[in-house]
């Protein structure tokens, strides 16, 4: 059986692909037909703007992968710093982890780099809302602005000695 994304009626006017899958309806199989039609040459088949709309929200949701990773790692830090007595090495090995995503994260989209301050201020109060709600203390007991310079975020040292075993 032929594949419907592939049959088109030709006439003066271009028409619609037989069978093509819809935006609305379905976006996986309407991801992997536009796939197939850009792939193909198949410009006048494509379906522009939800196309253009979906390349943008790839790059917002880049954004949001960079602004969550540095929530957690506030999130982490804050806590190692005001309760000391309570660390743990899941918080240690967090700290850790989300430098790593970090550094992914801009390996992979180098132009976040220059938005990284603005994701940071924009990551700040969900950080300090999960510290206070992970230590009990008033959200008030934080810093109302993020204390850590981006040196201190990706390279100070965290000893898992220190930790409560």
């Amino acid at each position: 059986m032929a594949d419907p994304v592939l049959k088109e009626q030709r006439s003066d006017e271009a028409q619609p692909i037989q069978g093509r899958a819809r935006y609305e309806d379905d976006i996986y199989a309407w991801a992997l037909e536009q796939a197939m039609l850009l792939r193909s040459g198949r410009l006048d088949a494509v379906d522009a703007e939800h196309v253009a709309e979906e390349l943008e929200s790839l790059g917002r949701s880049e954004f949001t992968k960079l602004r969550s990773c540095l929530r957690v790692l506030v999130m982490h830090m804050l806590k190692w710093d005001r309760q000391p007595e309570h660390r743990t090495p899941s918080w240690f090995f967090s700290i850790r982890e989300q430098r790593r995503r970090y550094h992914d994260i801009l390996a992979d989209n180098p132009s976040l780099k220059p938005r990284r301050d603005e994701a940071l201020r924009r990551c700040y109060p969900d950080a300090v809302d999960w510290a206070s709600d992970e230590t009990h203390l008033a959200p008030d007991e934080f810093p109302r602005s993020c204390p850590y310079t981006w040196d201190d975020l990706l390279e100070r040292p965290f000893d898992l000695d220190s930790v409560k075993k």
